[in-house]
């Protein structure tokens, strides 16, 4: 067993110590100051001020204590838009627990997550579901009732204007009930991509800590400009790509989707953005489709979610002289565990653990190389909920201990501390009797044709145990380019795999992961 010990000196998230998500809104407009013009904007005309956010979040959930319960489980259906934070924000500030719903998973993902974290009241809005196309899947969802903010506004009475202007927009922790830090502030759902989705519960704490620890690795504040297309559904999105700017004093440009690939390379140009977060998958796309000084403002192009691919990497240094920073985690951990640091870039690693966080790596059996990471930290989740035990929080807990959460990739950890992912421990094919990592397979792949993409899963198989198979867009790949690719990578031919999927397009979840639930389907 390898102990990563817990950092020496300050720790970065006792300065947020027994806060909330509302009241380091408030901290944050203190310090940045209320009326500075385009802190935010959206997809609307206009921008925000700190004041504008402040204002819309209490408005927002002043609105939504009308029709909801201190406590309740709130599901909240909306877009990549200031109204969809400042909805989460209210909602937290007033004692609910928003419950971020995946518009992307499907009616029925969406009805497992609110049966698991046993939602009874869904906040959408029309045009978000005209627009989206949504109408019919939310119309879908059973046990829950929609209430549209459309309908909610007109309830906003002569009596809430006076409040909120006269009071609450002044003294707005006086207005809003004492929250407990360790109270959750946002329930967000796994991405489903390996069984049931499960409801992850994020406390205000385990957030501002995670925001903290990434802020003392990575130095983003008010000279900067994040662009986050990625949902705030997903814990990338809302930590890195929202908190994040909201606390730092970032400028922020929140963007819809991440799948438009032209779109986003010509808002960064146009917007002069300095910091973009994304996946290796995006990126790639990315790049495809932008031309070489699109990116120029480009300070921080941070990584995470999935494996950075080497030609990923390759081509941002090529083309637009962009070292990408790859980072690791999970939405348990709020999502930041490790991340590379600018002035000290270890690629083929997601760099050092932040500060805060301890680790053990424990053996696992039929694997030479590295262990199984457990972590412990203020950004840890409280726990989960589970959809056959909906809304009873079970703690984490793993081998390690109680408190303590198995990530399940295997990993090595250098003499300097830098992290490398072998692979995740469900992502393993026992292939007559050694295990082979998918995502070494994968990696072969790439190496045989940069261009396309790439997935590989595995059945079971009576003579072998089981059998490799490899998703891929090229239809020209052969199994001794593989051999060949394989062989100049120091692989061994049993990661080769058996059989070889031509398909037109890799399935993506929302968070831009490949959906490797569909493609065991497939086979």
């Amino acid at each position: 067993m390898i102990s990563t010990p817990r950092e020496t000196g300050p720790n970065p998230a006792d300065s947020c110590s027994g806060q909330t998500l509302f009241a380091a809104l408030v901290s944050a407009t203190r310090r940045h100051g209320r009326n500075a013009p385009a802190q935010w904007e959206d997809q609307k005309p206009g921008t925000y001020s700190y004041a504008d956010l402040l204002k819309m979040t209490l408005a927002l959930g002043r609105l939504a204590g009308k029709v909801t319960a201190p406590g309740e489980h709130v599901g909240v259906l909306m877009p990549n838009m200031a109204a969809g934070v400042g909805l989460m924000l209210g909602l937290s500030a007033f004692g609910r627990v928003p419950c971020m719903l995946n518009y992307t998973a499907g009616s029925e993902g969406m009805q497992s997550a609110c049966q698991t974290a046993r939602v009874r009241t869904v906040l959408t809005s029309r045009l978000f579901l005209t627009k989206a196309g949504l109408v019919e899947q939310a119309a879908a969802l059973r046990d829950v009732r929609l209430i549209y903010l459309e309908d909610l506004r007109p309830r906003f009475n002569l009596a809430d204007k006076v409040w909120l202007l006269g009071f609450a927009l002044w003294f707005p922790l006086a207005a809003t009930p004492k929250i407990d830090a360790e109270f959750p502030a946002v329930v967000l759902f796994t991405s489903g991509s390996e069984g049931k989705p499960k409801g992850v519960v994020l406390s205000h704490r385990a957030l501002l800590a995670n925001v903290a620890q990434i802020l003392d690795r990575i130095q983003i504040g008010p000279d900067d400009k994040v662009l986050n297309a990625l949902p705030i559904f997903h814990s990338f999105g809302l930590t890195a790509g929202t908190l994040l700017p909201m606390i730092s004093g970032a400028r922020l440009v929140l963007y819809t989707s991440p799948l438009h690939f032209k779109v986003i390379p010509e808002l960064v140009r146009e917007k002069r953005c300095t910091v973009l977060f994304g996946t290796s998958a995006f990126f790639n796309h990315y790049a495809r489709n932008a031309e070489a000084d699109a990116f120029k403002t480009l300070k921080y192009v941070v990584a995470g979610a999935e494996k950075l691919a080497d030609t990923v990497r390759q081509t941002w240094r090529d083309k637009f002289g962009i070292d990408i920073l790859e980072g690791y985690g999970a939405t348990e951990t709020a999502p930041v565990l490790a991340v590379n640091h600018p002035d000290d870039n270890r690629p083929g690693t997601v760099g050092r653990l932040l500060a805060g966080i301890e680790a053990k790596v424990l053996p696992v059996a039929g694997i030479e190389l590295g262990g199984e990471l457990h972590v412990r930290g203020p950004n840890i989740m409280s726990g989960y909920y589970r959809f056959d035990a909906p809304g009873v929080l079970e703690p984490p807990e793993s081998e390690a201990g109680e408190g303590w959460y198995n990530m399940g990739d295997v990993v090595t950890v250098d003499a300097d501390g830098f992290v490398s992912i072998q692979g995740r421990l469900k992502r393993f094919a026992k292939v007559a009797g050694e295990m082979v990592s998918l995502e070494v397979v994968e990696a072969i792949a790439r190496a045989a044709s940069a261009e396309a993409m790439h997935a590989a899963t595995c059945i079971s198989d009576a003579a072998r145990g089981e059998l490799i198979v490899l998703f891929t867009t090229d239809s020209e790949l052969t199994r001794d380019q593989l051999a060949a690719a394989a062989r100049g990578l120091g692989y061994p031919e049993i990661a080769i795999p058996k059989r070889i999927r031509v398909v037109e397009a890799l399935p993506l979840l929302g968070t831009g992961k490949v959906d490797y639930m569909r493609l065991k389907q497939e086979k």
